[in-house]
């Protein structure tokens, strides 16, 4: 599951980097928490919506001792401005990305510079031009994955004599469409 994680004027995964800097296992933890748009409660008690996550589950995923877990969660709502992300994340709900041609759905996939402005609205354009509805659509936070990709799955397969012009959209690097 890919949450979008909103980019302020603080850095938030610059921050979280910075805060547990001298911590990188109490960081891989985090990220973890990050990712999976899981919410860390004031009881020190981490969710997935309304699900209750054994800290012993999230040791085992990040192949760590459960204590060290613990003590991330803690270090977060010591923190206010972490309190303030992790208390009130939300995971975004299923990823069709894998699962899109069970449904007849088409999958689009572009990597591109994360700094352009404009690249959803030019690509879901492009689409819409073509009649074809967008059923959801993900972007990898440029902070937390090296070589972030915009997906976006449509009702049906988009026709291949759209890639050339996906192309040609300002910032694209490259498009896959399966």
């Amino acid at each position: 599951m890919y949450i979008y994680v909103h980019r302020d004027e603080w850095g938030m995964w610059s921050a979280v980097q910075a805060y547990f800097k001298e911590h990188p296992t109490r960081l891989k933890v985090a990220r973890l928490i990050l990712e999976l748009g899981l919410r860390v409660d004031k009881n020190e008690e981490i969710y997935c919506g309304p699900v209750k996550i054994p800290s012993i589950r999230i040791a085992r995923a990040c192949e760590i001792d459960r204590r060290v877990v613990n003590t991330t969660v803690k270090m977060i709502l010591a923190n206010s401005k972490l309190r303030e992300v992790f208390t009130n994340i939300r995971p975004s709900g299923p990823f069709f990305r894998d699962i899109a041609k069970h449904f007849g759905f088409g999958v689009i996939e572009i990597t591109a510079d994360p700094k352009t402005v404009g690249i959803i609205a030019k690509v879901t354009t492009l689409i819409a031009d073509e009649g074809i509805g967008i059923r959801q659509i993900v972007a990898d936070d440029p902070e937390l994955y090296p070589e972030p990709k915009l997906t976006v799955i449509t009702e049906k397969e988009v026709p291949g004599k759209i890639i050339p012009k996906f192309l040609k959209v300002r910032g694209v690097k490259s498009v896959s469409v399966y």
